[in-house]
């Protein structure tokens, strides 16, 4: 009991304990260090990059002597689109690489759209045209859906109906008794 009496909260209030779990004095010269190394790295690959560019520029190949001369040394003669695609596709058969996706890509689906969405012939000759998808799909709504016999079923005509109907035994008359042959 005597032991009780000198601690009479069963918690540790005699040890010591940490009041605070960082100073800001700390944290601020983590911050401005963090910064300081941010800015040395930056200067550091700035520099790294201009002694490139100037190792680059320094050890460039002679131009050849074919090239025309133009009064920035850097630029190239670039040959005019057209010309170019001209002779691409005299030479070289379909399919070819596509030059312009994006542009090529929206041509097809412009087409696409205007084909789904107007009247015009697939093959005239045939008769068969295409339509418009909502006109199409009122008339599926309307008609509906053709209907294909299943294999091995015979689809209902009159030449069918009428072997049907004279195979079927008469229930109108008594069955008429079968003959016994003579030998």
């Amino acid at each position: 009991m005597h032991e009780m009496e000198q601690h009479p909260n069963p918690g540790n209030q005699r040890e010591p304990f940490e009041h605070e779990d960082l100073s800001p004095k700390a944290i601020f010269a983590f911050l401005i260090g963090l910064a300081v190394m941010c800015a040395l790295v930056a200067v550091l690959l700035k520099g790294a990059y201009w002694g490139l560019d100037r190792y680059d520029q320094a050890h460039q190949p002679v131009q050849s002597p074919l090239v025309r001369a133009t009064s920035n040394p850097d630029a190239r003669r670039a040959v005019p689109k057209t010309e170019t695609s001209q002779k691409i596709r005299e030479a070289f058969p379909q399919p070819r690489l596509e030059e312009n996706e994006r542009g090529e890509l929206r041509d097809v689906r412009l087409h696409e759209e205007e084909q789904l969405n107007s009247y015009g012939w697939v093959d005239e000759k045939a008769g068969v045209a295409h339509i418009p998808i909502e006109r199409a799909m009122e008339l599926v709504a309307q008609r509906g859906l053709p209907v294909h016999p299943q294999a091995g079923v015979t689809p209902p005509s009159p030449v069918n109906l009428g072997r049907e109907a004279a195979t079927k035994e008469d229930r109108s008359r008594p069955a008429p008794k079968p003959q016994e042959k003579q030998p």
